[in-house]
């Protein structure tokens, strides 16, 4: 079981607050959407909207066996990329959001007025509009789970090993662990829109192709119908090719 008290044993190696930290191993990922149920269940995300969406995208690949075209399908999940320079800290007009020491971006539901903004200034389409409280909101880590010393609900279920989370202060931490071996091979998604991402990525560019990154919606959230509709005529054409008898 990957719950653990990750507080006590932090804390124990340094006396210095947390400042936590994520990296995604997209060389490990299933697409198996564990994630983003997990999530959905533990913070009560209504339908139609998401803190956490995994993407998949279809491609022509050559197969290393045969050497034979093939195609291959590779996921992407996305989250909020707690920046360091966040625009929508940056867009909202009543001080709502904050981006606190420990290193992650929160909103504040008491001075939230429901006006949108943050939402359109998101590059990465991870802020959304409660239907019912009209109040904005995100991925915060799962903010009560580390208050309690447990680890994020999407990296508590990934069958994967996706997630690397952990206490960057913390020498000891999964996390350090994790960019101590994989440092050169990490990347941050969309890094044309320089929001210096907290969020890191391990395979974009090789695993997962750049082309990717323009299936995540800027200024507004992920839409609920993206994780097929958009790519079966890439897909259909593509086997339409070998399918269809001429003549």
């Amino acid at each position: 079981m990957k719950s653990f008290l990750i507080g006590a044993r932090m804390t124990a190696h340094t006396a210095m607050a947390p400042k936590w930290g994520m990296a995604l191993d997209l060389e490990r990922c299933i697409g198996c959407h564990a994630c983003s149920v997990a999530c959905k269940v533990e913070n009560s995300v209504p339908l139609g909207n998401f803190r956490t969406k995994v993407y998949y995208y279809d491609f022509a690949a050559i197969n290393p066996f045969n050497k034979k075209e093939t195609m291959k399908r590779a996921f992407l999940p996305t989250l909020c990329m707690q920046c360091e320079d966040a625009p929508c800290l940056s867009a909202c007009e009543q001080d709502a959001i904050t981006r606190d020491a420990d290193g992650i971006v929160r909103i504040n539901d008491d001075k939230c007025d429901g006006d949108r903004a943050c939402i359109k200034a998101c590059p990465y389409g991870a802020i959304h509009q409660d239907p019912v409280t009209k109040l904005a909101d995100k991925c915060d880590f799962c903010s009560h789970r580390l208050e309690a010393d447990l680890l994020p609900a999407c990296v508590e279920v990934c069958p994967a090993d996706v997630f690397a989370f952990g206490d960057l202060n913390d020498p000891a931490s999964r996390i350090n662990a994790f960019k101590q071996r994989h440092g050169k091979d990490l990347s941050v998604l969309k890094p044309e829109e320089k929001t210096r991402p907290a969020v890191k990525y391990r395979g974009i560019g090789t695993a997962v192709p750049r082309a990717m990154e323009k299936k995540i919606p800027k200024g507004r959230n992920h839409d609920p119908f993206s994780y097929e509709i958009d790519t079966w005529s890439q897909l259909q054409s593509t086997f339409a090719r070998s399918t269809v008898k001429k003549g």
